[in-house]
């Protein structure tokens, strides 16, 4: 299926064009919140929430600079590169090189892959790995059985980054059973690349099965939360992902999989996809999960769509003209192009939580210092409530004379602990409602305010002075949530 050539210049060149693209609005606005919690966890084998990989690619960033566009550089790697082995795998389906040009110029200015590239996400390093696996599938199964302990070893490797690879690598070797090729499932193979993936990944496992399986803990803890919105949003977030332009292209590659001549060969990939689906739309733990084989359906779809183009010079410029309108809509929505002073005026910060999340850190930070500073010595302790409020305090906090903080929320609750003899903490944000319970007053102080309009989690949340625990000696297991 690679009678055609690769094509590097076509291919090379959009991955270098986002590359510089993102590299360019890497600042503009500040951290998102997930960022500002990889860079402050502490080394360890995993997290209550997450396995280790991308915190320590947050923590190594900091050796060279403590700010977003150094943490914000192994994202605009791993999205480039992704661009390169989803046209990879436009090549291995046969595709031509205008296919594959289109696959790698489509997919590397569409929504998600923007989103994800522009800030370090876990998601950001699974459209590297979770691709670079689907290429060496395809590669052992297309005859170079060898492929098979590569894609084990990739594996057990993203593994360390986030355990959805189970249901990718679950779902395609599903498809592959049920649609076939089921010759290399006669030869060794297969099973040694299952091998090499547990191996891989042992340490892991033994992590997970050590802490009680935390993942689990953490998945039903977000399917509760996120579940509805998950599966009410289901179809538009599958329209968004890409592109509403790019549908008919990622749509047109379900069906050219699954047709006769086709099923049989690479059909597994849309059963690895469906797979997938149901995940998501089931667990409800994250929206955008299906972006990475989504990408697999549009790169399949490149190749019936440019035998379409072929020789007809209207479909061509119609095709170039509906991706450059998509990309410039994913560039407004995904990247910091509109000015922070007026964003919060737009429909952008509306269009997705990206956005609004990377927005009002340092200023929060202000208010809780002022507030901190009116307050009587001795001072207490600050609670923060979740793990954005918490990394922005670390992060900024130290500059303006603020105590390290403490909060309960994830992986965060076994980082620091609250002193056994606390008798007041000021609490930022939603957990006061928690915390009115657990001490006998609690006086709010000021309410936070990015004074830009824009409405994420912080905004409006209170500073408050709570004293007195009822259960000192339980103060701190109260205040442990995963939500």
């Amino acid at each position: 299926m690679t009678a055609e050539k690769f094509a590097r210049g076509p291919v090379w060149t959009a991955a270098a064009a986002q590359a510089v693209l993102l590299t360019v609005f890497s600042t503009g606005y500040d951290y998102h919140r997930d960022e500002l919690y990889y860079r402050m966890l502490r080394p360890a084998w995993g997290y209550v929430d997450q396995p280790p990989l991308t915190p320590a690619i947050a923590r190594l960033t900091l050796h060279l600079a403590d700010a977003e566009w150094a943490l914000r550089i192994p994202a605009t790697l791993a999205s480039a590169l992704s661009v390169v082995v989803l046209a990879m795998i436009t090549w291995k389906l046969g595709g031509s090189r205008t296919a594959q040009s289109l696959a790698a110029w489509g997919y590397a200015t569409a929504m998600m892959p923007l989103m994800l590239g522009h800030v370090l996400f876990t998601s950001t390093i699974d459209l590297l790995l979770i691709s670079l696996v689907v290429y060496t599938l395809l590669v052992a199964v297309q005859g170079d059985h060898r492929w098979w302990v590569a894609a084990g070893l990739i594996t057990g490797l993203t593994t360390y980054n986030r355990w959805l690879i189970v249901i990718v690598v679950g779902g395609l070797v599903v498809g592959l059973l049920l649609l076939g090729p089921r010759r290399d499932f006669r030869t060794p193979w297969p099973y040694l690349g299952g091998v090499v993936a547990v191996i891989v990944g042992l340490p892991n496992l033994l992590y997970q099965a050590d802490h009680g399986w935390p993942q689990l803990a953490m998945g039903s803890a977000l399917g509760a939360e996120n579940g509805e919105s998950v599966r009410s949003g289901f179809v538009l977030m599958l329209i968004v992902l890409l592109g509403p332009p790019l549908v008919a292209v990622w749509g047109t590659g379900v069906v050219w999989l699954l047709r006769a001549e086709q099923r049989h060969v690479d059909g597994w990939l849309v059963v690895g996809f469906a797979v997938l689906l149901v995940f998501t739309f089931v667990g409800g733990t994250q929206p955008h999960y299906p972006v990475h084989l989504l990408s697999v359906m549009y790169a399949a779809g490149c190749v019936p769509a440019a035998r379409w183009l072929s020789g007809n010079r209207f479909r061509q410029r119609l095709v170039i003209s509906v991706v450059a309108i998509n990309a410039a809509v994913s560039i407004v929505l995904a990247l910091p192009i509109i000015p922070l002073r007026v964003v919060g005026r737009t429909p952008v910060v509306d269009a997705g939580p990206m956005v609004a999340d990377q927005i009002g850190w340092d200023r929060y930070v202000e208010q809780i210092a002022r507030v901190y500073d009116d307050l009587p010595a001795p001072r207490p302790p600050i609670l923060a409530s979740n793990y954005g409020e918490t990394g922005a305090l670390a992060r900024y906090g130290p500059a303006l004379g603020l105590p390290a903080p403490y909060s309960g929320h994830v992986a965060l609750y076994d980082q620091r602990r609250l002193p056994d003899d606390t008798d007041a903490v000021l609490v930022v944000g939603g957990q006061l409602h928690t915390a009115t319970d657990l001490f006998s007053t609690c006086t709010v102080l000021a309410t936070l305010d990015n004074g830009l309009g824009v409405d994420n989690e912080e905004q409006g949340m209170p500073v408050a002075l709570c004293q007195h625990p009822h259960d000192p000696e339980h103060l701190w297991p109260a205040l442990r949530h995963l939500d």
